[in-house]
Formats: structure tokens, C-alpha cells, sequence
């Protein structure tokens, strides 16, 4: 007996997605499902091509069609359509589906280092991805992606920016597939910029706006250190923002950072998790274990604050030279260990956006187009 669609469906709807803890059925998953002479085929449509569990779905999947009577060929296609934020797109007249600000309670900790190749790993899983440098006192993100920044013309007195426009608007310069943005690109970086809260209101949400960002799954915005205004401005800017915390394991670091998570509670911006920089390595020489900054420290303050801790980059020279010479660890060497830990944190970071946006039920399905 011909097998139908409805076995098949119900078949699949045992199959639960791990981290929505719902079946891929009423998920709305099962995409393009055709039956023929017992062969099955369909569209696993997952909530971002970078979902660290897609093999496991997809083997439960397998698993579930295997029982049923007689049947044939089964042929998966995993396809992707990350979920949008409904308060995002509400707030802000631009495409970008989420906005994850990547945040500590003080400088020094390879934020920006984070931000960058975190930006990459998601563009590589097959994201459309920014990069917003939005730490205008600061801004390094040009130099560790090797870009040209703004400069002052021979007279010393006016700025030639890096960055084109085009009607009306900024165009983001595409470093390794990432559109990126950096205050950088307008104002030389050594030139100061004393701006009260006013201004870096404005000039956020001019970052936002009047950038031309397109279609994009994941925007990365690299945050200045503290916990100051351009902290309150974003989350007033960009309603369903959604935060980061980077911290050190030493204690004086986890401190700071704490007042960082506290920060994003306060301003009731969603905390993805934590991420531990310049942890514990492995020697190259000797193949001990290496815990200059100590170890756990961004585990306990997840612990303490009760949300994920999403994984330890190791104090690897490699990211530094690779910040430094503009060629960013993930990039430079992909096979590393280190970028490896980016990739996983990556995941982690992407599958958490679609459980927050899916708790609030602010998921609207949109075709993923290019």
C-alpha cells in the first residue's frame, strides 16, 4: 500500500526540535513534501543556517520515516529562514532581522575582537551578516579587518571619509562577505570625539538608518565598554535588540561584566548568554594547559546570573596577530582550534535568537532571498 502524506506527517511530527522543544510539523518545518511510488522528499527548513543541532533533527527525522510501512527513498534538504524580530521591524524601517549587541562592563576584554569574528563565523555558516562598530570613541573594528578609515586632507582641517553614499544613504563596505560600518570610515580614528548623550543618540540611530544595510539575518554591534548611553540609546533606537556579554575569568573582569548583564536587564534587553575571551590554552611546546586569566570565570558569572554560557575562546596569539594584520582568526586560520570555538559559539548565538524570538512569539517566516 502506497504510503500518503498524512502518514508521513505524522510520522514527522515526532520528531521534536531540541531547542524550541516543539515537533518540526506544527513548527511549520516541513517544507515542499512529496510522496511518490513510497519515496519520500522534502524541505527541512531550519531557524537559522547556523542551528548547531541540524544533524540531530535531520537523523531524527530519518529515525521516525524509517518505521513506516514499505517505505522508500528518503531525500532531506536542509534549507534555512532565520527568525525575524516582530518588535525590531517595528521600531526601525529597515531589513535587518536581529540586532545583537555585544557588550562588557569594561574595555580590554577582546570585545571587539569577539564581535568581528563572531560577524564572520555566522556569514560562514551562511548568514547574511553586519558589523556595526558603534564604539565611537574607539573604533576598531577597521583595523582588524584591514580597512581604510577616514583621513584629514593635506590642510589638516577637513575630513575625506572612507565610506561612498549613494541616494542619500551610507553603503557599508564588505570586508570577507560582512557588510561593515565604523564611525572610522567618516572621522579619522585618532581624531577625538567629545560627544554628550544627545549626539550618540543621533548618531545611532543615524548607524541604523541611514546606513544601507539591505536584507540581513544578523546584525553584530560592537559596543563601547561600560555601561553608559550608547547602551541606553540602542535599546531606546532598536526595541528587540538582543544582548552579548563578554568577560575575562578573572574576578576584577567578571565584576565589570556583571554590571554589564545588569545593565541589559535593566533596559529589559534579552541576554543571550555569556562568552569567556583569553581563556585557558594549550602550550604548543609542552601541551599543558594554560590559564593565565585564570579559568571558569565566565561560567560562574552564567551561573550567578542564570543564562547560558556559551562557550571560552583561548588566549590564542593567533587572534591577536590576526586583529592586528587585519586578518581575523576565523579567516586567517580556519582550521585552528580557536576558530573552531567561534564557529561552535556561533551556533550557540543563532540558536538562542530563534528561542528568544520564538518565546515571544515574534517570529514571522520570511523567504530567505540570494
Amino acid at each position: 500500500m502506497a504510503l500518503t502524506e498524512k502518514q508521513v506527517l505524522d510520522a514527522l511530527s515526532h520528531v521534536i526540535e531540541p531547542e524550541l522543544h516543539k515537533d518540526i510539523v506544527s513548527l511549520v518545518m516541513v517544507k515542499d513534501l512529496t510522496v511518490k511510488a513510497n519515496d519520500i522528499s522534502f524541505n527541512l527548513e531550519l531557524t537559522t543556517p547556523a542551528c548547531p543541532l541540524k544533524d540531530v533533527i535531520e537523523r531524527a527525522a530519518r529515525a521516525e520515516l524509517s518505521k513506516l510501512p514499505g517505505v522508500g527513498r528518503v531525500d532531506i534538504k536542509l534549507t534555512s529562514n532565520v527568525s525575524s524580530n516582530a518588535r525590531l521591524r517595528g521600531v526601525l524601517n529597515i531589513a535587518v532581522r536581529n540586532i545583537i549587541a555585544v557588550a562588557s562592563g569594561k574595555g580590554g576584554v577582546g570585545k571587539t575582537t569577539v564581535a568581528v569574528n563572531l560577524a564572520l563565523a555566522l556569514h560562514q555558516s551562511g548568514a547574511r551578516v553586519g558589523l556595526l562598530d558603534n564604539d565611537v570613541y574607539g573604533p576598531n573594528v577597521p583595523i582588524m579587518l584591514g580597512l581604510p578609515t577616514a583621513e584629514l586632507d593635506p590642510d589638516g582641517k577637513h575630513t575625506v571619509p572612507s565610506i561612498a553614499q549613494k541616494d542619500g544613504k551610507l553603503i557599508p563596505v564588505l570586508s570577507h562577505g560582512i557588510k561593515v560600518f565604523s564611525i572610522g570610515f567618516i572621522y579619522p580614528p585618532e581624531a577625538p570625539l567629545v560627544w554628550r548623550g544627545p549626539m550618540l543618540h543621533s548618531a545611532i540611530r543615524q548607524f541604523l538608518q541611514d546606513v544601507d544595510w539591505g536584507e540581513l539575518d544578523y546584525l553584530i554591534v560592537d559596543m563601547p565598554p561600560g555601561t553608559g548611553d550608547s547602551q541606553l540609546s540602542l535599546a531606546q533606537v532598536a526595541s528587540g535588540v538582543m544582548g552579548l556579554i563578554v568577560t575575562t575569568p578573572q574576578l576584577v573582569s567578571l565584576s565589570d561584566a556583571q554590571k554589564g548583564l545588569a545593565a541589559f536587564e535593566q533596559l529589559k534587553v534579552p541576554v543571550l548568554g555569556v562568552i569567556e575571551n583569553m581563556g585557558p590554552y594549550m602550550d604548543p611546546n609542552t601541551g599543558a594547559k594554560v590559564a593565565l586569566f585564570g579559568e571558569g570565570g565566565g561560567q560562574r558569572l552564567a551561573a550567578m546570573k542564570d543564562v547560558p554560557f556559551l562557550g571560552s575562546i583561548p588566549l590564542d596569539p593567533l587572534v591577536r596577530l590576526g586583529g592586528d594584520t587585519g586578518r581575523p582568526v576565523v579567516i586567517a586560520d580556519p582550521a585552528s582550534e580557536t576558530a573552531l570555538r567561534f564557529r561552535e559559539i556561533a551556533e550557540q548565538v543563532a540558536a538562542r535568537v530563534s528561542v528568544v524570538n520564538f518565546q515571544d512569539s515574534n517570529v514571522i517566516p520570511i523567504s530567505i532571498v540570494g
